[in-house]
């Protein structure tokens, strides 16, 4: 079976799904706003906080991975509200683990900022 689309035509249309996925998470998800607006808040204080390319990536980073396992998050809830709204243990526990891994990736994220900014008051 070929492919529709492929070579540019494929980027393109790949990049409207993905910022239509982006429009949709920010217009759906309130977790998404809110982390939307602290990343808008931090990554300009990256520049500051970070003394090194490898301090901004790590700070940028960490920032950025909450953000991409919150949109994950979001997907997984919406499969699993569209299979069905009664309860399911499975479908609870899938929910669940995907709400652990944002809340992974903020206790990363707040592990890596505490420890640079740190290191660049007491350095």
């Amino acid at each position: 079976m070929k492919p529709r689309h492929t070579g540019w035509r494929h980027l393109v249309k790949s990049t409207h799904y993905s910022l239509r996925g982006l429009r949709a998470a920010f217009r759906h998800e309130t977790a998404f706003r809110q982390e939307i607006g602290i990343c808008l808040l931090l990554l300009p204080l990256a520049w500051w906080v970070g003394e090194d390319p490898v301090s901004w990536i790590l700070l940028i980073g960490s920032a950025v991975l909450v953000l991409i396992v919150e949109l994950l998050n979001s997907a997984i809830e919406s499969v699993v509200d569209r299979i069905g709204i009664e309860h399911h243990e499975l479908s609870g526990r899938a929910k669940d683990i995907s709400s652990a891994a944002v809340m992974l990736a903020l206790l990363l994220a707040g592990l890596v900022w505490l420890l640079l900014l740190g290191q660049k008051m007491w350095g």
